[in-house]
């Protein structure tokens, strides 16, 4: 009994810092999703940012303003992302040290606005990191120079050089197209959405692999076939939803319709597959504002469905 009520005492917490950072997620979501150039892999980092938070929080002697702490730990731990995928295509990280150049700020203000809110997710990864977050921070999100420069712990000058030569290459990269290249869908991705579409929960368990994972995102996990086939149970209970297969960031992915009439998903899920079974379930429901972001290029109806949030 002692340790139910030590569990409970801990969901009960989780609840609550949940409901506290509530209204700051999205705006996290926009951050990360354009460092890591992925909504869903965003997400990942909002979710990584939001845990570290968390189990600071009891070590704190005051609670400090909330949204430039969050801000401060999902900046670094964005980073920490950049960094490894600079190891992996084997770039070096810019130093931003070395920004020391202080370029005048660009007259077209608004132009470069719209041009960063526009611009596909992954073409950001095409910027050097320090560049990148300091273009997302004032061209995506709003803040003033002197908030970026508290953030990334860069001197004034250092935040113009890397918002001019940002921008300067955003423009570049806005000329060229930004076609992601298509590839068949997968059959299994496929088969599970027809079968969904079907309300075949027989068939869509038949599907599973015995040790299959599912995260619905921000709610819960569960692993193995007995207890993901009982995700499946409130599903059935759904009238006029459909999926549709598609492509996000150049991963494949189900676009959920919630309801017969709708022109936009309401958001995604996404499949891992082994050997032509489901290996994993990644469901998007509890994370509605991704889908705000996602600009998810349905198989049936090329590019359509969602726009980035102005």
């Amino acid at each position: 009994m002692a340790d139910e009520a030590f569990f409970e005492k801990q969901e009960e917490g989780r609840r609550q810092f949940l409901a506290l950072v509530e209204s700051v997620r999205p705006e996290l979501h926009r951050y990360c999703a354009r460092m890591t150039g992925s909504a869903a892999e965003g997400e990942d980092v909002v979710q990584d940012a939001l845990a570290r938070a968390y189990y600071e929080l009891p070590e704190l002697r005051e609670l400090p303003a909330l949204r430039a702490w969050l801000f401060r730990i999902a900046h670094n731990r964005a980073l920490d992302y950049a960094r490894r995928y600079e190891r992996r295509m084997g770039a070096p990280l810019e130093d931003a040290m070395e920004l020391q150049d202080e370029s005048t700020p660009d007259p077209q203000e608004a132009a470069a606005r719209e041009q960063a809110v526009r611009l596909a997710m992954s073409r950001f990864l095409e910027l050097a990191p320090v560049q990148r977050s300091c273009v997302i921070l004032k061209d995506v999100l709003g803040h003033d120079l002197e908030e970026i420069a508290v953030l990334t712990r860069l001197g004034v000058p250092a935040v113009k050089a890397a918002l001019h030569r940002g921008r300067e290459k955003l423009r570049e990269l806005s000329r060229s197209p930004d076609l992601p290249p298509r590839r068949a869908l997968s059959p299994a991705l496929l088969r599970y959405a027809e079968l969904f579409n079907a309300h075949d929960w027989e068939g869509v368990r038949a599907l599973l692999l015995e040790d299959v994972e599912l995260d619905l995102v921000s709610r819960s996990r569960r692993a193995g076939r007995e207890r993901v086939s009982q995700y499946f149970t409130n599903y059935g209970k759904t009238a006029g939803w459909r999926m549709a297969p598609g492509w996000l960031d150049g991963r494949e992915v189900l676009a959920v319709f919630t309801r017969p009439d709708a022109e936009r998903p309401a958001y995604f899920i996404e499949l891992a597959l082994a050997g032509g079974r489901v290996a994993r379930i990644r469901d998007f429901r509890y994370v509605p504002y991704i889908a705000s972001e996602a600009a998810i290029a349905l198989a049936a109806e090329g590019y359509s469905g969602i726009a980035p949030k102005m």
